[in-house]
């Protein structure tokens, strides 16, 4: 299954480091994020919960850029 969602981050940076770790969290098949659109695109793996799999990217993100929301 695929999606799309909106976000906000602050610098294409920022941008590039969220997507470097949100691609590691389980159920993820394949993440892109957008800083000139503010979007994120997500494939799910088979089976995957796609609401447990946000909650955990929005988890990584804020890690690395605290001002990453997903809207």
């Amino acid at each position: 299954m695929k999606k799309s969602y909106k976000i906000e981050v602050d610098c294409a940076n920022c941008a590039n480091l969220v997507e470097t770790e949100a691609k590691k969290v389980a159920g993820v098949k394949e993440l892109t994020i957008s800083f000139m659109t503010q979007k994120m695109k997500i494939e799910f793996e088979e089976g995957a919960e796609p609401e447990a799999v946000l909650s955990e990217i929005l988890r990584v993100a804020k890690k690395v850029e605290p001002d990453f929301a997903i809207l």
